[in-house]
């Protein structure tokens, strides 16, 4: 609503509004008097409208009394106290004087068709204009407030609305939610509403306009417009008719061929016949030379013929697939890139095909193209999974020299071939590595450099890596500490073998034979027999049953003391097991009976020994001849010693002893 549609109304409304105004006595004295210095005060050559102030034009068209004397009313009711603020020392009846003439005044204006700037007539001042477009424009707000309020009611009260306010109740809304949502849902449809009487009044107002040109079209000929210059498109302020579009369109259009190749083009006749021969042949290589050369011929493929046909046999015939992918390697036509190498290369490499991953490597070179990252990354996995460790550290050190970051697989199958190896310093190192480059190791890689350092009996490196472990996130178990407890075994550091034996306990690992003998075994080394008598019997009061591993140091051990009775308890011990001792006790016991003097039992042992003479090292041999000659076995000795120097020993320390004299006979108990 706006000062231009109340100038539509009849001017005895305003008439009305004057004569509701004036009191019903004639005027006061001071309302003449004081009227003359309101409108002098007020009065200023030039009243234009602000601009600024101006009311937006309403889309509803108020035409009835009604709404004009609301507006009035509600008019007249601000304005009076924006007056009184002005003269807060007139009365009523001059406030009412003053009305009138701004009513009155402002009413001429409109009939004549002002509101949009210009001389005021009756010469208002810019600040009574001011005032009154700003008491105007709150009147229409809070008029447009009422009626969309009047209208929300409406819709509060519909159907859709209701029916979504049940459903809301019966799943369980309650109270401010539900009233804001029964809010929401009324405005939603207040809105589609208003969205479709806008689209109404458009399609009627285009209609009109429709018809007016119709009419205008009978009267006047069409003709097309004349004009000068290129036509110019524009979308969204984008001129597209400069030539750069074009460009770019081409370079789209490029693009989709990348990602969408062209078709291959379709095979028929003759060519037909010989590619449904290749695809059901069986593994004939002159065959398929004959056939692969026809095929040529006839087809004169391109890139996209030839994986068309590759893909083809890949799905019907896997050995096929590879000969004939292996063969286009040399065609022109094929395009042959690295990728192309790559898949056969790490095809072979899965299959443990390691031949033929070094031919395709040979007409690599042969055609001057080298391996790339990630083929370098495949032959990695398949030289350290086949043991050797010199190609696959040659094939790591070109991943290295081409400058890609080795990942997380290539770094854990290096680590794992240094590991066989027995290269365990370059194992941990590329472990370190890895620390500094944020890598995740698994468990795996740090199980596996632990084991190598207990077997090598390296505490102190075995200990750096559990403690490595435990930073990483990976809590001991019982095979960790049982690691430790044979690392510090094997060196003979009983005091932190008992530590981490404690340690284990301690973290709720039930102790097992292998982690227990490995314990005795460390207590043997420093000859601390009280010590390992005692946690046996702590053990077995908390259910421990020692087995064959703890028995067997038991047995080594009191051999070497030679205490025979207790040996052959032990071993009636480890036969009630079911299980049958370990080969190496064969060597305690030759030497136990040697030393002391039982023939019977030596000769039983040394046949067993010598039945499994590839099994035994040079500490074995040494022993067991060392054993033989101090118990005067003076020619098992020999013999023995014979048989250690026909297994590549070097027998040079025991041949010495068996220079000595006998110092006694055997015993032939």
């Amino acid at each position: 609503m706006s000062w231009r549609t109340l100038a539509s109304t009849s001017r005895h409304t305003f008439k009305r509004l004057n004569a509701f105004l004036r009191p019903p006595s004639s005027p006061h004295p001071r309302a003449s008097s004081s009227h003359a210095p309101f409108t002098t005060a007020l009065h200023s050559p030039n009243a234009l409208i602000d601009p600024k102030l101006h009311s937006p034009h309403s889309d509803a068209v108020y035409q009835d009394d009604e709404t004009t004397n609301e507006f009035l009313s509600r008019f007249v009711w601000i304005m009076r106290k924006k007056v009184k603020e002005a003269y807060p020392e007139s009365d009523k009846a001059t406030v009412d004087g003053m009305l009138v003439a701004i009513v009155e005044r402002v009413t001429l204006e409109m009939e004549k068709g002002g509101g949009g700037g210009g001389t005021a007539s009756g010469g208002f001042s810019d600040d009574l204009w001011r005032t009154v477009w700003e008491v105007s424009n709150l009147v229409l707000e809070d008029m447009g407030k009422e009626r969309k309020k009047e209208k929300m009611k409406g819709f509060l009260q519909c159907d859709d609305v209701k029916e979504m306010c049940r459903f809301a109740g019966e799943v369980g809304i309650r109270g401010d939610l539900l009233r804001e949502l029964r809010f929401k849902w009324a405005r939603e449809k207040m809105e589609e509403h208003e969205f479709y009487e806008g689209l109404e009044r458009i399609r009627k107002e285009a209609q009109n306009e429709g018809k007016q040109i119709e009419e205008n079209k009978k009267d006047n000929v069409v003709g097309l417009p004349k004009r000068r210059g290129k036509i110019r498109y524009k979308i969204h302020g984008l001129d597209l008719s400069d030539p750069k579009w074009a460009q770019v369109a081409d370079r789209i259009h490029e693009a989709e061929q990348v990602f969408w190749p062209q078709d291959p083009k379709p095979i028929t006749g003759k060519a037909r016949i010989v590619t449904d021969n290749i695809l059901s042949l069986k593994e004939d290589h002159h065959t398929l030379q004959t056939l692969f050369a026809d095929w040529v011929d006839l087809v004169q493929p391109t890139r996209l013929e030839w994986m068309d046909l590759l893909h083809k046999l890949k799905d019907q015939n896997h050995g096929l697939y590879l000969k004939v992918a292996e063969m286009v390697l040399t065609e022109d036509s094929f395009q042959t890139s690295v990728s192309d190498y790559f898949r056969l290369i790490d095809i072979y490499a899965k299959e443990n095909c390691f031949d033929d991953v070094e031919r395709i490597l040979k007409k690599m070179n042969e055609n001057g193209v080298k391996p790339d990252a990630s083929i370098a990354s495949v032959l990695v996995h398949m030289y350290c999974k086949g043991g050797n460790l010199a190609r696959a550290n040659e094939a790591f050190e070109v991943l290295r020299s081409q400058g890609f970051e080795p990942d997380e697989q290539v770094y854990n199958s290096m680590i794992m071939a240094f590991v066989h190896n027995g290269q365990l310093l370059l194992g941990e190192k590329l472990m370190r590595e890895m620390e500094l480059k944020n890598m995740k190791i698994t468990k795996e890689i740090y199980v596996a450099l632990l084991r190598s350092f207990s077997q090598l009996g390296d505490a102190v490196r075995a200990s750096r890596i559990s403690s490595t472990m435990l930073c990483a996130g990976f809590q001991h178990c019982l095979e960790t500490c049982t690691l430790l407890i044979e690392a510090c075994a094997r060196v003979g550091d009983s005091k932190h073998a008992r530590v981490h034996f404690d340690h284990m306990i301690q973290l709720g690992h039930r102790p097992d034979d292998r982690c227990t003998a490995s314990l005795i075994a460390a207590y043997e080394k420093k000859a601390n027999l009280d010590d390992a008598l005692n946690i046996l019997l702590k053990l077995e009061k908390d259910g421990f049953e020692p087995g064959v591993a703890t028995y067997s140091v038991l047995v080594d051990w009191l051999g070497k003391m030679q205490l025979v009775d207790e040996v052959e308890q032990l071993l009636s011990k480890i036969a009630l097991l079911g299980e049958a001792p370990p080969f190496k006790l064969q060597v305690s016991l030759c030497d136990m009976y040697a030393r002391a003097g039982n023939e019977k039992k030596v000769l039983q042992t040394l046949g067993v020994l010598e039945a499994r003479k590839d099994e035994l090292g040079q500490a074995e041999y040494e022993r067991i001849i060392s054993g033989l000659i101090d118990g005067g076995f003076q020619q098992n000795a020999q013999r023995i010693c014979g048989i250690m120097e026909a297994q590549g020993f070097d027998a040079s320390r025991v041949k010495f002893k068996l220079l000595k004299p006998v110092s006694r006979a055997p015993n032939m108990r």
